[in-house]
């Protein structure tokens, strides 16, 4: 990889590890192109789609001309596995807060999860959580969570396209679900704790795939940064 092909354009898979934010993962390997290739101070580089800390997988990263088609690829279809704990809700519907209310689980069984997974299918309503990304009066939603301010989320047309449970050990499903741009997860999560008549919140997220990229092409920033010094 040289300095040229670097500003004529590349399309970078990483797999974002745990807890690392997706500006971590662009900054890690800005630095190191920077450093390793002495690239301009100010060379174009950019995610195409946020990962949240507590998920890991797929997080793609363009350079130079390329970055005009962050838009392009963000508006791809995505694929998620991961895990509900059902029987527990928490305010950010996932393991960034505590658990804020429980709900029984014993009536719940693999025909009521299956038969619940239809209601997901297809365009549906769907409310962002309010420890999201989103700005509403130029503040960023999960800043007025944080700081103990009520707000009301609006819901918001996405699209589910696939969406299959893989594995069943209560109070734990792991699911595969691939959906459109702008879905959360973890909304996802909670929504289907509603429809088993119960709680549930995600534990586990990691993107495998967005359109035609695929996680096991990705590589880690840390080696990515390690191959590039020997290059």
């Amino acid at each position: 990889m040289t300095a040229e092909e670097i500003l004529e354009g590349q399309v970078i898979l990483v797999d974002k590890p745990l807890t690392w934010s997706s500006f971590q993962a662009v900054n890690k390997l800005k630095y190191a192109l920077k450093r390793e290739l002495d690239l301009p101070k100010k060379f174009k580089i950019g995610h195409a789609g946020t990962l949240d800390p507590l998920a890991t997988g797929l997080l793609i990263i363009c350079t130079g001309k390329f970055t005009k088609r962050i838009t392009e690829i963000q508006g791809q279809p995505k694929e998620y596995t991961g895990t509900f704990k059902l029987g527990a809700t928490t305010p950010s519907y996932d393991l960034e807060t505590e658990i804020d209310a429980t709900f029984p689980i014993n009536h719940i069984d693999e025909t009521l999860i299956k038969n619940s997974l239809p209601q997901f299918l297809g365009e549906i309503d769907q409310k962002p959580p309010v420890f999201s990304a989103i700005k509403k009066d130029g503040i960023r939603m999960y800043e007025h969570a944080r700081a103990g301010v009520e707000m009301e989320m609006e819901s918001r047309k996405t699209t589910i396209h696939e969406f299959e449970i893989t594995r069943i050990e209560m109070p734990e499903i792991d699911f595969r679900v691939v959906c459109s741009k702008g879905t959360y997860i973890r909304s996802l999560a909670h929504d289907f704790g509603k429809a088993l008549e119960s709680g549930a919140h995600l534990t586990v997220l990691r993107r495998t795939k967005i359109g035609d990229y695929l996680v096991e092409n990705a590589v880690l920033p840390d080696d990515f940064v390690s191959n590039l010094s020997k290059i």
